[in-house]
């Protein structure tokens, strides 16, 4: 199977040059020996936008594996994040830089706020951010698990565009009030946990209009985000297997009613991951 025509799809960020891959490869408590099955074979299905963060503590395993990999640097897109304790200004730059390291990188394309920090101004926090972008080292920020309040302020104080809000959304929590920020600002959002384990594997909807199309109840709901404008998806798998089924969903498209019917069950709303530090 290759991905690689397909995968060529873009979430463009009008506020800023940025072209954002929308679909990538999450990597949340993902080991060395996961990682160096799984990017490898990813790179070659078409994926080149990776997604990491200080804290999943695998920033070093990633650096190792791309730092083997032929694929040019400016190929890949590689997003990181800022973890809570690290806002401040002096933690932003000295946290990042170790960050840089682990990667064996020269530079970060997107780096983002994972959590917010009630503590610390979020102007502190983008100010630094905004100090790494001017020194070559940050090609573009955002920010991750902001409330619509929290990312409509990030916008309006960052001297930097926020091109994006990664955040929990699937076909069962409603994402509304993020999205129309998104679109209003000319911002998008990044889909974590897009699947959502067994809520979608059990969904009849999700499985009928599956059977349509020959596809699982999983690469209906991942279709399903990637047909929405500014939405970016960064699945996570370990499996090979379920890596080759995420990447095959371009082979068909929802049509108006399916869409509608699919939103349909954001209504009810369940959200997997503790909003935490969020003040959801």
């Amino acid at each position: 199977m290759n991905n690689l025509n397909k995968l060529s799809i873009h979430a463009d960020v009008s506020s800023v040059d940025a072209s954002i891959p929308k679909m990538g490869l999450g990597t949340y408590k993902m080991d060395h020996n996961d990682l160096n099955k799984i990017i490898p074979l990813a790179l070659e299905m078409g994926i080149r936008h990776i997604d990491t963060a200080q804290m999943y503590g695998n920033e070093a395993a990633i650096g190792d594996v791309l730092s083997k990999e032929s694929k040019p640097r400016e190929e890949l897109f590689i997003t990181t994040k800022l973890w809570h304790t690290n806002l401040r200004k002096a933690n932003v730059i000295q946290s990042f830089h170790v960050s840089l390291k682990k990667l064996k990188t020269d530079y970060i394309d997107l780096l983002l706020i994972h959590w917010p920090n009630v503590d610390v101004p979020l102007e502190e926090t983008l100010k630094a951010m905004h100090t790494l972008v001017e020194d070559g080292k940050v090609r573009f920020i955002g920010v991750s698990n902001f409330n619509p309040r929290l990312f409509k302020k990030a916008i309006d104080v960052s001297e930097e565009p926020i091109v994006t809000n990664q955040v929990e959304y699937h076909p069962f929590i409603n994402q509304d009030a993020l999205l129309e920020v998104a679109e209003k600002n000319q911002s998008s959002i990044t889909a974590y946990r897009p699947i959502a384990g067994n809520l979608v594997s059990s969904n009849n909807t999700l499985r009928e209009i599956g059977n349509r199309y020959d596809k699982e109840p999983s690469q209906i709901a991942l279709r399903w985000l990637m047909q929405q404008k500014d939405v970016i998806a960064i699945p996570k798998t370990s499996n090979p297997k379920h890596l080759e089924k995420n990447l095959n969903i371009y082979d068909f498209e929802l049509n108006e009613e399916e869409m509608i019917e699919i939103k349909k069950l954001t209504n009810e709303n369940i959200r997997q991951i503790d909003p935490g530090f969020a003040e959801w």
